[in-house]
């Protein structure tokens, strides 16, 4: 990467990022950040968050990718992030990518096998997090209620 000049798309945490927006809003494209944690990233790592990616220099992204690696050592505040308890290793984390979307299925399968009531949920396809279930959600064509003919 050059240090001048205009880059249209750039590459941060294994993601390609369009230039032509802000900072934070750039940083949110990542999966496993949002725009909250794209200002606070931009505001600890010292760079103008009015700016456009494409318009920082590499010591800038640098800064960036450090502070989004290890946000916690940085002094961004626990509960920003996505990952907080692990239960595996009871930290607060911060997980980004492809190591989100597998974590998260390999949550839903530890839940599917010790057969908790949202596991169960997961495995029957069905609604988890306690919305209705009697009008929506439905599979297939039929909508309405068919009444029975009169003689």
């Amino acid at each position: 990467m050059s240090s001048r000049g205009y880059k249209h798309i750039v590459r941060f945490l294994g993601t390609d990022l369009d230039g032509s927006l802000k900072v934070p809003y750039a940083l949110a494209r990542v999966r496993g950040i949002g725009v909250m944690l794209g200002y606070a990233i931009a505001r600890v790592a010292g760079v103008d968050v009015e700016k456009r990616l494409s318009f920082l220099t590499d010591q800038e992204l640098q800064r960036l990718e450090e502070v989004a690696k290890d946000p916690l050592k940085h002094g961004i505040p626990s509960w920003m992030l996505n990952r907080r308890r692990d239960p595996s290793s009871g930290k607060d984390l911060q997980i980004y990518g492809s190591d989100l979307v597998f974590t998260i299925r390999e949550d839903i399968r530890r839940e599917m096998m010790i057969k908790s009531w949202r596991g169960i949920r997961h495995s029957l396809g069905l609604k988890v997090r306690g919305q209705r279930t009697r009008t929506t959600g439905r599979i297939g064509t039929a909508v309405g209620v068919s009444k029975k003919t009169t003689s």
